[in-house]
């Protein structure tokens, strides 16, 4: 006997969209020679100046032991630095070098102008609403949902 689950696979659906939004973006980052993992860390810092380890973690989606190894070959790179955070020896906080900066400045007219092809080929409207459904997600990410009891 077949089941089958009445909804879809949210969880899928996310992925392949992430996919095909992802896909576009690519060959700059190939271009630049840079991962998406690596791309998510430089955006985030250009957008926030500092961040500790476990913060650029959190908000860039990647597991903390991958993250050592990628700021590793970022500061290799010579695009992040790590300084103590004054008062405790114990934090570090990452932030783009003047280079760092620099890549950011040369890859911003290609990021923005990919992002405009976007808009134009699947229209500014459905855009709007992806974002505005992401953030409504987003702004909800706190809410208690009730799990079920899973059988003993």
């Amino acid at each position: 006997m077949k089941t089958k689950i009445q909804n879809r696979n949210l969880p899928l659906l996310l992925s392949q969209m992430r996919e095909i939004i992802i896909s576009h973006f690519r060959p700059i980052l190939n271009y630049f020679g840079l991962t998406e993992q690596q791309w998510r860390i430089l955006r985030e810092l250009a957008d926030t100046e500092k961040m500790e380890p476990r913060e650029i973690c959190q908000s860039c989606q990647i597991l903390s032991p991958s993250m050592a190894g990628i700021l590793k070959r970022l500061e290799e790179m010579d695009v992040v630095f790590r300084e103590t955070v004054p008062g405790d020896k114990r934090r570090v906080s990452i932030s783009l070098t003047a280079k760092g900066q620099k890549l950011i400045a040369e890859m911003a007219p290609l990021v923005q102008r990919q992002y405009e092809l976007l808009e134009e080929a699947y229209g500014k409207d459905l855009i709007v609403q992806l974002y505005q459904a992401l953030d409504a997600f987003m702004l909800q990410k706190d809410t208690v949902v009730k799990r079920i009891d899973l059988p003993t």
